[in-house]
């Protein structure tokens, strides 16, 4: 009976240490797989399981130890495939290949004009920025192919709001607009810049 603790000590040993040079391997301390090393524990799992064990303890042990064992098996093979095939978790490479393609011309979620399409207002800045906003304005929602209800005088009202309330809060003269497309929905964006 105490030959078998010992078998099923041995083995707990054995796995463990396996454990740690596939630690080591994967970490990059080792260059190569301990592929004999697991040849061997899974020889002596095979020799171990062809016992007759009477006792249920020492059956339950051994299944909760090839168990633990199967578990580290299995972290290895993905962790070797990860390997292999690069730095990408494999899951999301076996998703992303059972998924059919997307559509080419999917629509971004977020459409704006380019970064230099700012609209500076300064104090005294006279009609003309207002303007060249309400262009951007009109122009967005013809893109989405949709119409504008919002007049100059609407747009001009509302920039000089919000150009108040940046200047106040961030205690700057010029306040940049810009218009963005967001979820189908065309919007005015402002931004304090310092003199």
């Amino acid at each position: 009976m105490i030959k078998q603790d010992d078998e099923l000590d041995k083995l707990e040993e054995d796995i463990r240490k396996l454990k740690n040079k596939y630690d080591q391997f994967f970490t990059g301390i080792v260059k190569v797989p301990p592929s004999f090393d697991r040849h061997q524990v899974e020889n002596y799992i095979h020799e171990l399981s062809k016992l007759k064990m009477r006792d249920n303890a020492r059956r339950f042990r051994l299944s909760t130890i090839i168990g633990r064992y199967n578990q580290y098996r299995e972290l290895w093979g993905r962790k070797m495939r990860e390997r292999e095939e690069g730095p990408l978790d494999y899951r999301r490479r076996q998703a992303a290949l059972e998924l059919p393609p997307a559509p080419l011309a999917a629509a971004p979620r977020v459409t704006s004009t380019p970064p230099d399409a700012y609209v500076r207002m300064t104090p005294g800045a006279n009609g003309e920025q207002i303007r060249r906003l309400w262009d951007d304005i009109e122009r967005a929602h013809g893109e989405i192919g949709k119409h504008s209800n919002l007049s100059l005088e609407q747009l001009a009202a509302m920039v000089q709001k919000q150009t108040d309330l940046v200047r106040a809060k961030y205690n700057v003269k010029t306040v940049a607009f810009r218009v963005e497309t967001i979820d189908g929905k065309v919007k005015l964006k402002a931004k304090p810049l310092q003199d």
